[in-house]
């Protein structure tokens, strides 16, 4: 925020040292994850490789190694910047976060922390501490498609896909899109396309076409408007189908 001249504070706090504020652990089911958590952190944890893969899938394509060693989970999400990778991924896994300021803490489900560009319910004296993840259900496949110029670049459009298989049948699903909008964006109207029904690329093709309905992206040298929509439906149809798959695994 300062290096964009949106904020000009008069003092600055490091946090840096505060190990509580750090670590990946499991908690009666949940997984909870300390804000200051680095991103190669996450790239080299055993227990989310096993039971949240698609953090250190997502992890892995941001920025660069210098970056994804001092860069933190907690100042990706609480950044508010719709181009950052883990807003969409929280989105898709209805992940909650909690913030603590001088009058206790509260939950804030990922969902709801989003109001514009760089803005989120997080107060001025307040701090995220934690982001917490409800286990998956079985037979529950998760992919993180991404669109970049170059390695290192922000996406031109991604998407998260979090989908819950019996059989052939969705029987739940979450889309979430990263820098197709003022801030990550839910699909809702796609996830009902295919909730309850028997997965084929006919559904797949119409979930991707209404997840472009709800994007409104900014041009800039990645692209124009309408090439990004493209993109995030094609991205969108990327993770639907590689979550399918990985579900059925």
């Amino acid at each position: 925020m300062m290096k964009l001249r949106f904020a000009e504070p008069e003092h600055l706090v490091d946090i840096n040292n505060i190990e509580s504020l750090k670590g990946i652990r499991e908690e009666n089911g949940n997984i909870v994850i300390g804000a200051m958590t680095s991103e190669n952190a996450l790239i080299s944890s055993a227990l989310l490789q096993k039971k949240c893969p698609i953090l250190p899938e997502a992890a892995r394509l941001i920025a660069d190694p210098q970056v994804r060693n001092r860069g933190t989970i907690g100042g990706d999400i609480a950044h508010g910047d719709p181009a950052n990778d883990h807003p969409a991924i929280m989105m898709a896994l209805e992940a909650n976060f909690t913030l603590v300021g001088p009058n206790g803490s509260r939950q804030v489900a990922a969902n709801d922390f989003y109001l514009g560009t760089f803005h989120t319910l997080l107060e001025a004296d307040e701090i995220l501490t934690e982001i917490r993840i409800a286990p998956q259900s079985p037979n529950t496949g998760a992919s993180y498609q991404k669109l970049k110029r170059k390695t290192g670049d922000f996406a031109t459009a991604a998407a998260a896909a979090v989908i819950e298989m019996s059989g052939e049948t969705c029987q739940k699903v979450r889309i979430a899109l990263t820098n197709l909008g003022p801030t990550a964006l839910r699909a809702s109207d796609a996830e009902a396309v295919l909730t309850g029904q028997v997965i084929t690329d006919e559904l797949i093709d119409q979930a991707a076409q209404k997840a472009m309905d709800i994007c409104d992206p900014a041009e800039d040298l990645r692209g124009d408007a309408e090439y990004k929509t493209h993109m995030g439906g094609e991205m969108t149809r990327r993770a639907i189908r590689t979550a399918v798959k990985r579900a059925k695994e």
